[in-house]
């Protein structure tokens, strides 16, 4: 037996000295070197105690380090575990006691993390983006690890926990297979090849970051401009180099906001990719305008990778995700797993080796989501057009009820945003003495305008009355978390009290 993921993504680059990441400084690191520290990152943790089947969680910075980290995982066959760095103490407290995690690895300047293992039981290892901690001087005085660990497609090689908006948050348990068989569909319909030279901008604790851009790269042979976060200046920057780019909406509006961002900086890339949140039809078609591309939008979630894609050729159409990958079965539900007709709302599930093995230590909440036929209940409330492209109109649990009504967010959204003044909005239930739930618009303005409620209120008089917001809030901006996702529970929260 051997290892797939390892065999795919990481042993054909092995010595090889073509680039693989571009560094702000203006380094290249080579695949060969990469790889090499990986091995040697690999032998300090196994000396620190770290075998096949065991959890690392890993809070560290964006580096290069942090990737090799992960790829070492890999080699030695143990389970990855990456932590968004703005996580608490108390936070990933319980992230390591619930995993039983092995090892802790974080940024020596990290507080608060030393009783964490001490309470669980776990060790401590530091690394900084830098190259300085104990793991990066393990690392430098370590021999290579020549040995790769077996592993089977359906063995363990990730776990990713949900945000946990609701409830305890859960730990997606990730398969070789999961990530390789998605990796493979990707690099296809999207066309990556070893010439592909990808903006790496987001973070690395997130599948879209590490699962989809770092996999995809790696298995195509390419390089990537690794920045360490989102700078739209530094993006443009690198966009003459460039030939391909993923990114969250948010990256595609502040590049708009840009005036150096002009159809001429663009004129080299290929490939614009946007996905983690909702695209806005209006940003999709401001972008082609703009530049004369359209960007490709496509759909996925932690326990799934990718599922559906709009296509590299053919119609990218704004507004939806478009339709299922290769070898992954897409379709809209009713509440029991049974298909609806084409064009009626229901719930996305899936079907496919990109679909999770289920939630770490939680068989109940796995059997609740994931059928005995292999189908995965995302959550997601869909409708699929006659022609197999996907568009998805919200979550189930920000599904409002209002009178016994059902109101999609999403609808109400795309009128509001249509209208003038409007930048963007968020539909949401709260509670109402009479209705249940009322609908309750929270609408950022654009920049030099200020709408009255009662203005656009007229402006949505062709919606129900039901699908009417009893209220419109003007606000700034919306919360979202890292990947650019609209927090709707803290809106709910925020405005819970609207109707007494």
């Amino acid at each position: 037996m051997g290892n797939p993921l390892w065999e795919a993504l990481f042993a054909p680059h092995e010595g090889a000295g073509t680039p693989f990441l571009h560094l702000p400084d203006g380094a290249v690191l080579t695949h060969g070197a990469f790889l090499d520290r990986a091995a040697r990152m690999a032998t300090a943790l196994r000396q620190a105690g770290a075998g096949p089947g065991d959890r690392i969680a890993v809070q560290v910075e964006k580096c290069p380090d942090m990737l090799a980290v992960y790829a070492a995982c890999v080699k030695a066959g143990i389970v990855f575990l990456p932590q968004n760095t703005a996580y608490t103490p108390a936070e990933v407290d319980y992230f390591v006691g619930d995993s039983g995690a092995r090892l802790l690895l974080a940024d020596p300047a990290a507080e608060g993390l030393a009783a964490v293992v001490e309470r669980h039981g776990a060790a401590l290892m530091t690394l900084a983006g830098g190259g300085a901690g104990s793991l990066a001087a393990a690392a430098d005085g370590a021999a290579p690890m020549a040995r790769v660990e077996a592993a089977g497609e359906d063995d363990l090689a990730a776990i990713l926990y949900t945000s946990g908006t609701t409830g305890r948050s859960k730990g997606a348990m990730l398969s070789q297979r999961n990530l390789l068989s998605n990796a493979q569909a990707l690099a296809t319909a999207w066309g990556f090849t070893a010439d592909d030279v990808l903006i790496h901008a987001l973070p690395i604790f997130h599948t879209h970051g590490l699962f989809v851009a770092t996999n995809i790269s790696l298995l195509a042979g390419g390089a990537m401009i690794f920045l360490p976060k989102f700078d739209a200046d530094a993006v443009i920057d690198a966009l003459p180099r460039a030939t391909s780019m993923m990114g969250v909406p948010t990256f595609y509006t502040r590049l708009l906001a840009s005036e150096r961002f002009t159809r001429e900086a663009a004129a080299h890339m290929r490939l614009f990719v946007s996905g983690s949140a909702p695209l806005l039809a209006e940003t999709h078609r401001a972008f082609e305008a703009r530049t004369g591309s359209r960007i490709l939008e496509r759909y996925g979630m932690t326990e799934t990778n990718m599922n559906t894609s709009n296509p590299l050729v053919g119609e990218r159409r704004a507004g939806t995700v478009g339709p299922a990958l290769p070898g992954v079965e897409v379709k809209v539900c009713d509440g029991e797993g049974r298909e609806l007709p084409r064009g009626e709302i229901g719930t996305v599930e899936v079907r496919g080796p990109n679909v999770f093995l289920g939630y770490w230590q939680m068989p109940e909440k796995t059997a609740e989501e994931l059928r005995p036929s292999g189908f995965f209940n995302t959550g997601d409330l869909g409708v699929m057009a006659q022609d197999g492209y996907l568009t998805i109109v919200g979550r189930a649990k920000d599904l409002v009820i209002s009178g016994g009504l059902n109101v999609y967010p999403k609808e109400v959204e795309d009128a509001l945003d249509a209208l003038p003044g409007v930048e963007e909005s968020a539909v949401i239930g709260v509670p109402h003495p009479d209705l249940g739930e009322a609908v309750v618009a929270v609408v950022v303005p654009e920049a030099g305008y200020a709408p009255d409620e009662a203005g656009l209120l007229a402006g949505l008089a062709d919606l129900a009355g039901f699908k009417r917001p009893k209220r419109i809030v003007l606000v700034g901006e919306l919360p979202r978390n890292t990947m650019g996702k609209v927090q709707k529970a803290a809106l709910r929260a925020a405005h819970a009290g609207l109707f007494g």
